[in-house]
């Protein structure tokens, strides 16, 4: 009973928390982002870094697709059409490695926690995610934020990602929501939306 009440009150206050504090642009934001999501075979030293190989085929395959799309749902359609050509990149790298592996890869609905790039952080949460997974798909894994294209670019100019935000659909205010992460409000927001997740996801 004590831990039923305490759940509830907790939730109560999740609740209540997430009401009040002045940020609520999570579901556009989730609507208009593709996550990229790569998993090793294996945490050995070899497959981590043939994850990064399998990365770099990835994203010379990818980003000449989505270099003149202007939204999610086009990223979706693009990517989506493009899963055996990327599967094949994918698996041609690790030929090239001398480490000939199946690759899977989909696109589909997946949960993140938090997670930082540089100078950007996206709150935890549902995102839509190209998964690519290599062998058993066991070890350690590598993120970005593939839609708008951040993998190779959130390390640049500020203005010049937050231009590349805008066009691909994300207002200012949730731009802002992933830039400003010295923000003591956005820091709290992104920890309710973790912990809510953890509870309820």
């Amino acid at each position: 009973m004590k831990k039923t009440l305490g759940f509830v009150m907790a939730a109560l206050l999740l609740i209540a928390a997430y009401m009040i504090l002045p940020v609520h642009g999570e579901r556009g934001l989730y609507d208009n982002v593709v996550r990229l999501h790569v998993l090793a075979e294996s945490d050995s030293q070899r497959d981590q870094s043939l994850k990064l190989t399998v990365r770099d085929a990835v994203l010379e395959k990818t980003q000449p697709l989505l270099e003149n799309v202007t939204t999610r749902d086009g990223a979706e359609a693009v990517l989506q059409a493009a899963i055996p050509d990327i599967q094949a990149a994918a698996e041609t790298a690790l030929t090239e490695a001398g480490a000939p592996n199946a690759v899977t890869v989909t696109l589909g609905q997946e949960r993140y926690p938090t997670r930082e790039y540089e100078q950007l952080a996206f709150p935890a949460g549902e995102y839509l995610s190209l998964r690519v997974m290599i062998g058993r798909a066991e070890g350690q894994n590598w993120w970005c934020v593939l839609f708008p294209p951040l993998c190779l670019t959130a390390a640049t100019d500020a203005r010049e990602t937050e231009a590349t935000c805008l066009a691909a659909g994300l207002t200012g205010e949730q731009y802002r929501m992933i830039a400003d992460t010295d923000s003591t409000k956005y820091k709290l927001r992104f920890k309710i939306l973790e912990v809510a997740e953890e509870m309820f996801g």
